[in-house]
Formats: structure tokens, C-alpha cells, sequence
């Protein structure tokens, strides 16, 4: 069988998409252990995930798989890259609805954060509680509080984006003690009973923020869009940054906008960046696994848009 992909990227956080809406889409049996084994082959580049796009109720519907063949409830990075997907094939629309585990996510064409660079925004509901934070021991909010299980002095905010995050505001960002942090988490499972997503940010300015994030289920990334979102919308809880305006969120990987407003009992944050495609290819699979990977176009006007664009906000 083959099964038509492309290679993206958000903000540096590179996946592999694959289209089942597409005519002949030949569905893996496993969507997890076919994700694991195309983000391990050589011919898929970094990867930091596998997409999967399909109608579901009447929306399309983003689901994200680690490296690990686990599934993540939410992928902020991605699911702009599905947007684009589903904007310029499918529905032609300034805005839409996507699906992601089990949640509704608005989606739009927004203004382009750099010239010739695909650009799109989403709105991504944050919940101050969840069953995720084994750690809040009920507590209604928890934030800028400590971890004592995580042997640490940061103090965290805990934020359900649909995925479950922990983020802290550091002076510098020490990228060994976010890696010791991350893998604790796997031994901590009372605190974190499903695992969780840590992150590090730096104030860079007024409104103005950098990120580094340990994934859950990929570890380290170049970034990670539900951890930018989570990030900015802590700092704007703390009063570090301005409510319902742009906050800039840098990254290894680039730049993002996040804009948080809260209100009527919710806080919706926009997370707005870029969708780029990089190559398109093809999988061979069958019931054993993976043939082949290869590829059949390749975006490079594309990725040196991005590239020209990353080159720039480093040289500030």
C-alpha cells in the first residue's frame, strides 16, 4: 500500500502529516506503531510526531502521535499545519472548527508573522484545573506554587490546553535540569498520573517571553505550541504580562504570538504562527510494517522562507 505524507513543520516542531480524507488514504492498522516506526526511519528527517487528518462528525480531525507511539490529546504546533491542510484542500474558508481529542478548536488564516511564510491562528481554551494534576491535590488553581515531588525551588503553573502542562518562569533557562525534570515525571505517577509536559520561560521584554519544553513522549523539541500557549498564559496570570495583548513567545525553533483573554469564567488563548510545508513523499507499508519512505516534491522555498525568517529574530 502506499500512503501520500508531508513533512511540516510549526515553529520548528517538524511532523509528519498523512491525509485519511485523501482518495485511496490506505489507513494503517496501528496508528501508534505506524507513527513510532516513521518517525525512527532516516528518511523521515527529525520528526517530532506523526498527524493523522480524517472527517469526524462533520469536522475534521487532528490526531497526534509521539515518536514513542503514544497519542497526545493536543499539538498546538501541529494542528496549525493541519489547518493549513484543510483550508487550502478541503475547505476554502477564512475560518473553521478543527477536532482534537475530543475537544473543538476554532481555527483561521491569520496575518503572516513573516513575508511568504503560511501563517495561522487558533484558539486554544486553558483549564486551570485538571485530574492531571495529582500534585494540586484539589486545589482549584495552582499557580507560581512549588512541586515537592519534582526536588526543584521552581514554582510552577499548572495548565490543561488540552494537554496537561507545568511551566515556570526562570531567570535562565537551564536545559539539564528541564531534561532531569522531564523524565522524573514518569517516576512521579501520583503527582502525574498520565504524564505532563514541563517548561522553562525567560522574560524577555514586556511582552515578550522564550521557551524551552521537555515533551511528553518526545523529550526534548525545538518547540512546542500547547507549551508556548501554556507559557504565555501563565505569565499573564502572574501579572508578568499584559492581558489581551500579543505576547512575542521565542523559541529554538522560531517565533510564535500568543494572545490570552479571560473572561465569563474561561481564558482562551490564541496561538498564531507559521505552517510550513516542507516536502511532500509517500510511505510503502503492509501488515509487517514499512517499506519505504520516499519522497516526491520538495518545498524548498518554502523551508528557506522559514529559514530567512528564523535567521532574522536571531539577529535581533
Amino acid at each position: 500500500m502506499l500512503t501520500e505524507i508531508i513533512k511540516c513543520h510549526g515553529s520548528g516542531n517538524e511532523f509528519v502529516m498523512i491525509d485519511l480524507t485523501a482518495e485511496n488514504a490506505a489507513a494503517p492498522r496501528d496508528l501508534g506503531a505506524f507513527a513510532r516506526e516513521l518517525c525512527g526511519r532516516e528518511e523521515s528527517g527529525r520528526c517530532d510526531g506523526a498527524l493523522y487528518v480524517a472527517p469526524v462528525d462533520g469536522l475534521y480531525a487532528m490526531r497526534m502521535f509521539n515518536p514513542d507511539g503514544s497519542e497526545a490529546e493536543m499539538c498546538g504546533n501541529g494542528i496549525r499545519c493541519v489547518a493549513r491542510l484543510v483550508d487550502e484542500r478541503y475547505l476554502r474558508a477564512e475560518s473553521f472548527t478543527l477536532l482534537s481529542g475530543g475537544r473543538r478548536y476554532p481555527a483561521c488564516r491569520a496575518e503572516r508573522i513573516a513575508p511568504e511564510i503560511p501563517t495561522y491562528g487558533v484558539d486554544i481554551e486553558v483549564r486551570t484545573s485538571s485530574d492531571d494534576f495529582g500534585f494540586a491535590r484539589g486545589a482549584g488553581r495552582f499557580v507560581a506554587e512549588v512541586i515537592p515531588s519534582l526536588e526543584s525551588p521552581l514554582r510552577f503553573t499548572a495548565l490543561n490546553l488540552g494537554n496537561p502542562h507545568i511551566v515556570a518562569e526562570v531567570e535562565r533557562i537551564d536545559m539539564r535540569e528541564l531534561e532531569r525534570m522531564g523524565e522524573a515525571v514518569a517516576r512521579l505517577g501520583e503527582d502525574f498520573p498520565r504524564g505532563i509536559n514541563v517548561s522553562m520561560y525567560e522574560r524577555r521584554g514586556p511582552q515578550s517571553l522564550f521557551a524551552a519544553t521537555f515533551e511528553r513522549g518526545a523529550g526534548i523539541t525545538y518547540s512546542c505550541g500547547t507549551a508556548m500557549t501554556a507559557c504565555s498564559t501563565a505569565a499573564t496570570l502572574t501579572g508578568a504580562c499584559r492581558e489581551g495583548e500579543p505576547i512575542e513567545v521565542y523559541n529554538r525553533g522560531g517565533m510564535v504570538r500568543c494572545l490570552c483573554r479571560a473572561g465569563g469564567g474561561r481564558i482562551v488563548t490564541r496561538l498564531t504562527g507559521n505552517a510550513t510545508y516542507e516536502w511532500f513523499g509517500a510511505v510503502e507499508h503492509d501488515a509487517s510494517g514499512i517499506a519505504a519512505v520516499t519522497r516526491t516534491e520538495n518545498r524548498d522555498d518554502e523551508t528557506a522562507a522559514y529559514d530567512r525568517f528564523v535567521r532574522s529574530i536571531n539577529a535581533q
